[in-house]
């Protein structure tokens, strides 16, 4: 326990489960919405001082950036959950066993991607079919993203597990920290303000640059200052050096979950590469439009990864009887928050639109348009978030990447590469809602009939010997933890 508040970590494994999941999720949330506010007001500097084919560009370079970092999500997610489970057992030197091998090799990954990015740029646009008039500014843009890869994921994986050991409040202020440093210079470096050289878009970029690598760095000092019980010093400095067994697993469970981001990623710049051929204005509207969504789901997003965090914990305590709870406490939030946002969305989405295309009104009509026929799919989607956040702290990784590779992939890609000789450009809107539906049924039934209440991470499951057959309506007396070690406040 002295670790835990000298780490100030949480205790997710006891209490009541709506509010403290709550309380755990809402500097998720803040960090979420940082991050997006911090890429929309990067697209406002960029609109307002570059223009059009600049919007355009940014729009395609972030969403191959989305796609790298996506490549090792998985990694950093596996490693979050181990985390997770071995603090909820309180078992600290394991925490750090896991934390060693998943830093070297999620480094190691991250350096290897920002390098391919930097030689192949050209062909990754040429890929995506941006538009001729955006290609030079978005390899501009790219390059530098490129060199923040490493800084970016280090970022992002030392605030998972800090999650996954039960503190979502240190991650919130350093992405605060982050988000302050890009936003405020990114002006000063397009435009060439004062002392700062003028960059252009990749002064743009390179204010996410420093960001990052100040954040980090000061994330990586604080951690060390406050002797926080999953940083290595010392003798634990050995354990950067990756353990095989751990490795495998890590890889073999982080694998399947990093799939899944490129999954979404894969569907969005296949939509994206339909949306370009539309030309530049239908590039930028959408682009817009998609901004306005990432706000859109950062509830879902903040709550999955709280409950994802609470119920590994759980798993590793052995509290089975809460894992149901903590999904329908996951999936209410999820309802009224992103109901409300799309609702709000929908009232007020023109004057917001106009804020990064103040001069251009057909693209406004588009971006309104595109809003309308696909904001709401993402209230369905959301639930289905929370479910596999569920499964996967289980250990569970493969059904929930094939029920993406099925609706988002095939369903919604193919519903708007088909579609679009029918009912036209609308196909590309209407497909969201058609994945999302898909996904959220699919989801639905392998979470009611599914297995994944016997899957783990580790084997070191209990004795089978006794336990009943796991059929999803019940838990078994063993894995709920109602055996004679159980907590006195378990609830049968």
């Amino acid at each position: 326990m002295n670790e835990t508040k000298r780490g100030r970590s949480r205790d997710l494994t006891s209490g009541p489960i709506a509010s403290t999941l709550l309380i755990f999720a809402l500097p998720v949330l803040g960090a979420n919405v940082l991050q997006s506010l911090n890429g929309s007001v990067n697209s406002i500097w960029v609109g307002r001082f570059l223009g059009e084919a600049a919007l355009a560009a940014t729009s395609n370079a972030n969403l191959v950036l989305f796609l790298i970092l996506g490549t090792v999500f998985g990694i950093g997610m596996a490693a979050t959950i181990l985390v997770a489970q071995s603090v909820g057992a309180r078992d600290w030197a394991h925490a750090r066993r896991i934390v060693g091998t998943s830093a070297t090799f999620f480094f190691a990954i991250s350096a290897l991607f920002a390098v391919c990015g930097w030689i192949w740029v050209d062909g990754i646009l040429g890929l995506l079919g941006t538009p001729a008039d955006a290609l030079p500014l978005a390899r501009s843009y790219l390059r530098i993203l490129f060199i923040a890869v490493p800084a970016a994921n280090l970022l992002s994986f030392l605030m998972t597990v800090l999650r996954g050991a039960g503190d979502s409040r240190t991650p919130f202020y350093f992405m605060l920290m982050a988000v302050a440093f890009d936003i405020a210079l990114n002006p000063l470096l397009i435009a060439g303000i004062g002392p700062f050289p003028q960059l252009g878009i990749a002064g743009s970029a390179a204010s996410t640059l420093i960001g990052q690598v100040v954040s980090v760095a000061a994330l990586l000092v604080l951690l060390y200052a406050r002797k926080h019980p999953l940083t290595l010093a010392g003798a634990d400095l050995a354990l950067l050096r990756p353990d095989p067994k751990l490795l495998r697993i890590v890889v073999a469970k982080g694998v399947p979950m990093g799939l899944q981001m490129i999954v979404i990623s894969v569907a969005a710049l296949t939509i994206m590469g339909l949306v370009n051929s539309y030309g530049s204005r239908v590039t930028a509207a959408y682009g817009i439009a998609a901004q306005l969504w990432t706000y859109v789901q950062m509830p879902a997003l903040a709550i999955g990864a709280a409950v994802s965090s609470m119920a590994a914990q759980n798993v590793g305590a052995r509290r089975w009887d809460r894992i149901d709870r903590i999904t329908l406490a996951g999936v209410g939030f999820n309802m009224v928050l992103t109901g409300v946002l799309v609702a709000v969305l929908y009232l007020f989405d023109r004057p917001v639109l106009g804020l990064f295309l103040a001069q251009d009104t057909a693209a406004i009509d588009i971006a309104e348009h595109v809003n309308d026929m696909a904001s709401w799919s993402f209230v369905l989607f959301g639930i289905t978030i929370v479910l596999f956040a569920t499964v996967r702290a289980t250990g569970a990784v493969m059904p929930p990447l094939i029920i993406l590779v099925f609706s988002v992939l095939l369903v919604r890609t193919g519903f708007a590469y088909w579609m679009r000789d029918v009912i036209g450009q609308d196909a590309l809107w209407w497909s969201f809602p058609a994945g999302s539906i898909c996904s959220l049924l699919l989801g639905l039934a392998y979470y009611r009939f599914g297995g994944w209440r016997s899957m783990h991470m580790i084997e070191q499951e209990r004795p089978a010997a006794g336990e009943a057959p796991d059929t999803g309506l019940g838990v078994p007396r063993e894995r709920a933890g109602l055996g004679l070690d159980a907590p006195e406040d378990t609830t049968p």
